[in-house]
């Protein structure tokens, strides 16, 4: 199989060939001025092309309402978008190389006739690979996708890749994904959530599911419980407006968790196929035991930040930003305890938990596994902490293994040791960021990392009742210092199981 003339025809399909060029492609960016695009996925683009990866033919056309001509697009780029490549990876051969390759065309999506521009720019390659990357709000996204497909532009070799949340709730996301359907079909849909790009997050399977090792041991019969954790320090930063419609559940809970949560717990597919893959990640969130109301207020833990200070300063609490409402509930923090209905999980408990305004930014998996049911040694802490598995997805990627060993000395007193891989040591090479495999999955037309339609809204079908007993529920969200590991109470869920959260 060529990789040069395979990705026009795949979609669906993975190419296992993913270190060589791709045939030349239409990128489309729309939102093309914003955060996103400058932060993200323009700079991913860079490198790729850095790689060798992007022909020099290919055409990245940036889609805003904004005024500007190529040259002065291309000035913001140097500004915006050269400011989040590090001096040691930027190379400017290969930036003026991109920027010939990046166009930009002015659109109001909202009005038809303005799609013209790119039925101009683009109309000349029709067999060509054509994405259209919705970086806008979720509100715009039906009106683009009518827009295209009314221009001609959707070809059989077109995809469409849409950034979260995808709706606000299950009737929400299902309309959405009702509006896509009608212009796509479900093989041509990439909907995105990028911590599924990130190099832990795909290890997991290969350390699950290419190791003799773990996977004998990975269930009930083993493990105690499994933390997941995804902290910030941030606050909202300017999004008051956006996340106090928002909250941490719908946030961060619905996608990022929730997808951490099904990868470490899913069954080994048949095959690599993206389907396969998907297929078992959906019969976990189905798995997921819904809890009634009562067992949603037990089980669950909601906060607010409170003004706190870090070592570089105070900073004020959720409530003292000007737009947000004095009487906001919305919660910045979020716990929960989940259990999966399966034989392979029963009786183990999962909790998730995420906020800003944190201690500190990181986001791991602890796999603590169950103590030895006779010990017939000594050990410095009474094993009191049994045999771990903690997996780093930020800031530092890594992996450690916490084992018991011998102490040095006469005595035989056991104490814990690790084994620890940092992925910056054992591979000399610059770390992709997540929209680098991404954005190549999206033009060769691999979904296995893309969320499929059941699987969003099967998410949404067990996060609902936890809003919604939440909104019908009387106590506002439990405040926390900011700067904190979180309220009280968060400790409080997980301590009753004899338990504390893995706080390094």
């Amino acid at each position: 199989m060529n990789p040069t003339t395979d990705a026009g025809n795949t979609a669906g399909t993975p190419d296992a060939r993913k270190t060589g060029p791709v045939s030349p492609f239409d990128f489309i960016l729309f939102g093309g001025t914003g955060d996103l695009s400058m932060r993200k996925l323009l700079p991913a683009l860079y490198f790729r092309h850095c790689e060798g990866q992007l022909p020099q033919d290919s055409r990245i056309v940036a889609v805003a309402r904004a005024e500007h001509s190529a040259e002065e697009f291309r000035e913001i780029m140097e500004s915006e978008a050269r400011s989040h490549i590090s001096e040691s990876d930027f190379h400017q051969v290969c930036w003026d190389q991109f920027l010939d390759m990046v166009h930009y065309r002015q659109v109001d999506v909202t009005e038809q006739a303005d799609y013209r521009q790119l039925v101009d720019f683009v109309i000349d390659e029709p067999s060509r690979v054509r994405v259209f990357y919705l970086s806008t709000a979720p509100s715009l996204f039906n009106r683009i996708c009518q827009g295209v497909h009314e221009a001609g532009l959707v070809t059989p070799g077109s995809r469409v890749a849409l950034e979260k949340p995808l709706g606000r709730d299950l009737e929400t996301a299902q309309e959405i994904n009702d509006q896509l359907a009608k212009y796509f079909s479900e093989s041509q849909i990439f909907r995105i959530d990028h911590y599924l790009g990130k190099e832990t997050v795909q290890n997991l399977l290969a350390l699950r599911f290419g190791n003799v090792l773990f996977e004998p041991l990975w269930r009930s019969e083993h493990i105690s419980d499994v933390q997941i954790t995804i902290a910030e320090k941030l606050g909202v930063e300017g999004r008051g407006k956006f996340y106090d419609q928002t909250g941490a559940l719908r946030d961060m809970v619905q996608n990022h968790l929730l997808q951490l949560l099904v990868i470490l717990a899913m069954e080994p597919p048949a095959t690599n196929h993206p389907d396969a893959v998907r297929d078992e990640k959906i019969k976990v969130l189905r798995s997921l035991r819904q809890m009634t109301k009562t067992e949603i207020l037990d089980n669950t833990v909601r906060g607010q930040y409170k003004a706190g200070a870090y070592a570089d300063g105070a900073v004020p609490g959720y409530l003292d930003n000007d737009d947000i409402p004095d009487d906001s509930h919305t919660e910045t923090y979020a716990a929960i305890r989940a259990e999966i209905n399966s034989w392979r999980w029963s009786g183990v408990p999962f909790f998730l938990r995420t906020g800003k305004r944190l201690e500190d930014k990181i986001t791991e998996i602890i796999i603590n596994f169950k103590k030895v049911p006779h010990s017939v040694y000594e050990t410095a802490d009474g094993f009191s902490t049994p045999n771990q598995l903690v997996i780093r997805l930020q800031p530092q990627e890594s992996i450690k293994f916490r084992v018991y060993v011998k102490a040095w000395g006469d005595d035989m007193h056991l104490q814990p040791v690790h084994l620890d891989m940092d992925f910056n040591d054992v591979f000399k090479k610059r770390q992709m960021i997540a929209y680098e495999r991404l954005l190549m999955d999206i033009i060769r037309g691999d979904l296995t990392w893309f969320m499929r339609r059941d699987e969003v809204e099967a998410a949404w079908e067990w996060i609902d009742p936890i809003r919604n007993a939440w909104d019908q529920s009387s106590q506002p969200p439990k405040g926390y210092t900011a700067g904190s590991w979180g309220p009280a109470a968060a400790s409080g869920l997980i301590s009753r199981e004899g338990l504390t959260w893995y706080e390094e």
